[in-house]
């Protein structure tokens, strides 16, 4: 419609009769076509994101403020659950919060690192291989909880029966079975284990893709311009040329750690762990408000969980950018 418009004025320009009113009505009515279409297109998408992700942070960050025990109606109280939390919840201070803390700092960076060197490793290989491989590699993600649960804990079963205690005993390693999922100095490591198993998500796939997508033209300038090895390969010309992709996975993977929750229970089988060794913020999230129904407690806890991913993903998003 546009294009009609601009061709009327070339012609007018040519010496025919034009009017500037009537085209400029024209090129108006077209302007709130195009855009009603593309509001048309993002209003399903923007409707979803308000309804699934900023109400609900919204009406966190309010209950927060309240007493709320999901039968009576919320009564403001202020910051005491704030307050409640950093000085009088021990187990949050002493427990929860330092596990997390650690819980992300190896299981992420140790996912992230790993789904960059296998998403390398893969791109080296001709595209059939690469195809089941990459789909060997992100079938964990998509296994149950159920699933994760049945295998890791037949894994590291306390008894006789254990994978890995029937292997330690007849190799004379232990005299007696170790119980793994019940002992606190073994079930963080064992979380990590895990989760690092089942990360290889969709930061892995789109590391893939970004590799895959940097120009083969590159490598052959740089090695004429003098690159020696395959580390100044990948340090060089790989990273720089896939920024958006590290940057995206990076993200994922911080977020995923600090949500993640589940497995730490799904192999314990209780919530609380043993010990609170593997309690994370989710966990006590949900003790809070699932367990002891203090809803506006455990809205202040999830708050500032959202405020540790987002703090720590700036952090990643200045580290990962280049600076103009």
């Amino acid at each position: 419609m546009l294009s009609k418009i601009f061709k009327r004025k070339a012609l007018a320009g040519a010496g025919g009769e034009f009017s500037e009113s009537d085209d400029l009505r024209q090129f108006k009515r077209a302007k709130r076509k195009e855009t009603t279409f593309i509001i048309a297109l993002i209003l399903p998408y923007a409707a979803g994101f308000f309804v699934f992700i900023v109400l609900p942070v919204i009406i966190a960050v309010v209950l927060s403020f309240t007493s709320f025990d999901t039968i009576n109606f919320p009564s403001f109280v202020g910051l005491t659950n704030y307050i409640r939390l950093f000085t009088e919840d021990e187990v949050f201070m002493q427990r929860v919060l330092p596990n997390t803390i650690i819980f992300a700092l190896v299981a992420g960076p140790v996912g992230y690192i790993l789904a960059f060197t296998l998403a390398w490793m893969l791109a080296q290989v001709t595209k059939r291989p690469r195809t089941i491989l990459a789909l060997m590699i992100y079938a964990p993600t998509l296994a149950a909880g159920v699933t994760v649960q049945v295998v890791w804990q037949a894994l590291f079963s306390g008894d006789e029966s254990g994978y890995i205690n029937a292997l330690m005993l007849s190799w004379g390693f232990i005299s007696e079975p170790v119980q793994w999922l019940q002992s606190p100095q073994y079930l963080m490591p064992i979380m990590i284990i895990v989760t690092v198993w089942s990360s290889m998500g969709v930061g892995f796939l789109a590391m893939l893709s970004g590799i895959l997508n940097v120009d083969p033209e590159l490598y052959e300038a740089a090695y004429i311009d003098g690159l020696k090895n395959r580390f100044q390969e990948i340090w060089r010309i790989t990273i720089p040329s896939m920024k958006p992709q590290l940057l995206f996975g990076a993200v994922m993977a911080v977020v995923a750690t600090f949500q993640a929750g589940a497995i730490g229970v799904m192999l314990s089988g209780a919530n609380p762990t043993p010990d609170n060794a593997g309690q994370l913020i989710l966990n006590h999230i949900e003790d809070y408000g699932f367990i002891r129904f203090e809803m506006g407690y455990a809205a202040a806890i999830s708050v500032v969980l959202l405020v540790m991913i987002y703090c720590v993903s700036k952090v990643i998003r200045v580290l990962l950018t280049e600076k103009n």
